[in-house]
């Protein structure tokens, strides 16, 4: 595909492969209703690896009833005493759903473990029991998709200054995200530990380098498409009925005197 100078997709070529993904990915959904599928697509990866663009980039042509996504906040003082995959499995899928998780259970292979949020022996036992857990999940039916982004340290430093001077983007830039910053090869170690116990078969980690966003998303998104067998679904034609007779109502003139919005623009 074309290149700008720097190496990264032009806007508008990015647009135009997008847009045709997004209409695959309705395509998808209306099957999905069909054929009452489960999927769950799982994203991690560093800060500043790309997640929330991908996310947005997958579900803003598509109904949210259909692609949920999930980004729980730290767990409650309640939810620290259940299971820990439970406040997870609460939110999987019904029949013709997708849930896109934002960060998931593999919290505790990556945060929870490097910041000490967990003990050694809880983060053994995750990464001993979440093959099983997973496996589990597959055998009922549901597409487990995981991908993670994989972010370089240039790139990820770029991205984090880049939050430090824009005033809108200033808020995605909190103390753990400086603390990982600094921690970079403790989390390179958590995150190959994690991949040597989890990348398996039947659930699979996909890496998608994510350095050029607009590719990444790309590539995400074409990937999950492949890795479920939809097929188009035909469309009932809607035709829109006449508008019944106002019988001598004048819904314009009803709104005189009401509180408008100032036009500002």
């Amino acid at each position: 595909m074309p290149k700008t100078e720097n190496g990264k997709m032009k806007r508008k070529d990015y647009e135009r492969e997008l847009r045709k993904l997004q209409e695959q990915l309705c395509h998808l959904q209306a099957w999905l209703r069909e054929s009452k599928e489960r999927v769950i697509i799982v994203l991690e990866g560093r800060d500043a690896a790309g997640k929330g663009g991908t996310i947005k980039a997958i579900a803003e042509r598509v109904s949210p009833r259909v692609f949920r996504v999930v980004a729980l906040p730290a767990p409650s003082d309640r939810e620290k005493t259940q299971m820990f995959m439970q406040r997870y499995i609460e939110r999987f899928p019904s029949g013709g759903e997708v849930v896109i998780f934002d960060r998931s259970w593999y919290n505790r292979a990556g945060v929870e473990h490097v910041m000490g949020f967990c003990t050694p022996k809880q983060h053994r036992r995750f990464l001993q029991l979440c093959p099983v857990v997973e496996k589990y999940l597959v055998d009922g039916g549901a597409r487990l998709i995981k991908i993670w982004l994989e972010v370089g340290q240039e790139e990820q430093e770029r991205r984090f200054k880049a939050r430090i001077e824009d005033p809108m983007r200033q808020w995605k830039l909190s103390p753990m995200d400086v603390e990982s910053f600094r921690r970079w090869y403790d989390y390179s170690v958590a995150r190959d530990l994690m991949l040597e116990h989890t990348d398996t078969d039947y659930a699979p980690w996909y890496i998608v380098r994510s350095d050029d966003k607009k590719r990444a998303r790309l590539n995400c998104i074409a990937h999950i498409l492949a890795q479920i067998p939809y097929e188009k679904v035909e469309q009932r034609k809607v035709e829109l009925p006449a508008r019944a007779k106002k019988k001598k109502y004048d819904d314009q003139a009803a709104l005189s005197g009401r509180r408008f919005v100032e036009e500002l623009y």
